[in-house]
């Protein structure tokens, strides 16, 4: 089975590159919910979406208070119970009931009620889920570095703040159109009215993609381009209208599922279609990812072993040294990554450990070599990245004697092949 899958993967991420038409195209297409698939398949994305549907549970009831207040002001806040609904919606019978808790617990908040400690509380919930939702976008951009703290405050506010008056707006609009002469008169059309209707019924899975879309261009901290974002977003709700059916139709039809649980069930599927949507919202941004950094595809976040971290090594050098001798101005890290096929994950820590041993340096002009290439010797290349140094902190392991004794002959047979020997006169007899 593991041979098998070896060559679909390599046939799908790598022949498929030089394909014609009409199966290249295709498989250059498969890739990206093949590789969106081996990923979901993985523990990160679904351990992820599970803590923010546990994280929603807490910060639901504080969040939707807070737009409420705001949403009173403007005019529009008895459209938030439909907008429960059509979000409980694929949980079946249950909807409308749980819509009207929700809005019944809103209702009760009241701050001489709960107390500043509870009012504490419920703020840190809402905090907590927008930072967690942070982190997993992050994670899977692989950004290491997070907003800061005042900026992270600053701009959760204004998501809070600036999402109700957007949607006041949206619900305006619509409602404005709907009830015009000029629609009134379309509605009393046959065809207009099937045309109406149609629309109708396509507009919340529209409002969907323009929300995902919105979320995975702000979300992380990095700049997202428009058409990775827009693909990420319309793949999300594709699949968010998709899994929405079959769940309304296994809820409706599992009969068995409410007698077992009994009330019970309702906490049990609302829990469930939470955190089938979080995962949806991650796999689009996971797909949104790919769109804006192909050369991902074929690792994902699999990290080199050691014979490849070394095969990869003598390559980036070679390359730079090449580059020198010919009076190039350097790499880029998208340009070695696309060369040796590699996504960032991998070739990040594999530059640090070059660079960190004067090998080569990197900046905003690309990768160069850090000193001349007769004065590099390729036995630093290899001790530089024989251990992995940006990851500090591995166990040790104490071998028995004959193990040990093979290792260092086997480590010094690979120090007489590459002794005296610099960059330069490789490059040169290659």
């Amino acid at each position: 089975m593991a041979p098998l899958l070896k060559r679909i993967e390599h046939g799908l991420f790598v022949r498929s590159r030089t394909l014609p038409p009409p199966w290249g195209p295709v498989l250059r297409a498969l890739r990206f919910p093949a590789a969106v698939a081996r990923d979901w398949l993985g523990t990160e994305l679904n351990v992820r979406a599970m803590s923010l549907a546990y994280s929603t549970l807490l910060s639901i009831v504080p969040l939707i208070a807070f737009s409420i207040a705001i949403l009173k002001g403007l005019g529009a806040h008895p459209n938030v119970a439909a907008f429960l609904y059509e979000f409980f919606r694929p949980i079946g019978r249950a909807a409308p009931e749980l819509a009207r808790h929700v809005m019944r617990f809103v209702g009760n908040l009241r701050g001489d009620v709960l107390g500043t400690i509870g009012l504490a509380f419920l703020t840190i919930a809402v905090v907590s889920t927008m930072h967690k939702v942070e982190a997993s976008f992050n994670a899977i951009w692989r950004i290491t570095k997070p907003r800061g703290a005042l900026r992270r405050l600053a701009e959760y506010l204004g998501v809070v703040i600036v999402s109700p008056v957007l949607l006041a707006a949206a619900l305006g609009l619509l409602a404005a159109a709907h009830d015009s002469p000029f629609a009134r008169g379309l509605h009393a059309l046959l065809p207009m009215q099937w045309t109406f209707s149609l629309v109708g019924k396509t507009v919340p899975y529209v409002v969907v993609m323009v929300v995902f879309t919105t979320m995975y261009v702000l979300i992380p901290n990095t700049r997202v381009k428009p058409v990775a974002a827009i693909a990420g977003g319309v793949g999300a709700g594709v699949l968010w209208a998709l899994i929405g059916r079959i769940y309304t139709a296994f809820i409706v039809g599992s009969s068995g599922i409410v007698a077992i649980y009994t009330s019970f069930a309702v906490v049990l599927t609302t829990l469930i279609w939470l955190y089938l949507s979080w995962l949806i919202l991650l796999v689009g941004a996971q797909l949104a990812f790919y769109v804006q950094n192909p050369q991902y595809l074929r690792a994902g976040r699999r990290v080199l072993a050691a014979g490849a971290r070394e095969r990869a090594a003598f390559s980036i050098m070679y390359c730079l040294g090449r580059d020198h001798r010919d009076g190039g101005s350097g790499w880029s890290p998208a340009r070695l990554a696309d060369t040796l096929d590699l996504g960032g994950a991998a070739l990040d820590p594999l530059l640090a450990d070059l660079e960190r041993a004067g090998l080569l340096m990197a900046g905003d002009g690309g990768v160069r070599l850090g000193r001349d290439p007769r004065a590099i010797q390729l036995v630093e290349v290899l001790e530089a990245v024989r251990e992995p140094r940006s990851t500090p902190g591995g166990a040790a392991v104490r071998a028995v004697a004959p193990a040990e004794a093979l290792t260092r002959a086997v480590e010094r047979a690979a120090s007489d092949v590459l002794a005296n020997r610099n960059l330069a006169e490789w490059i040169a007899s290659s």
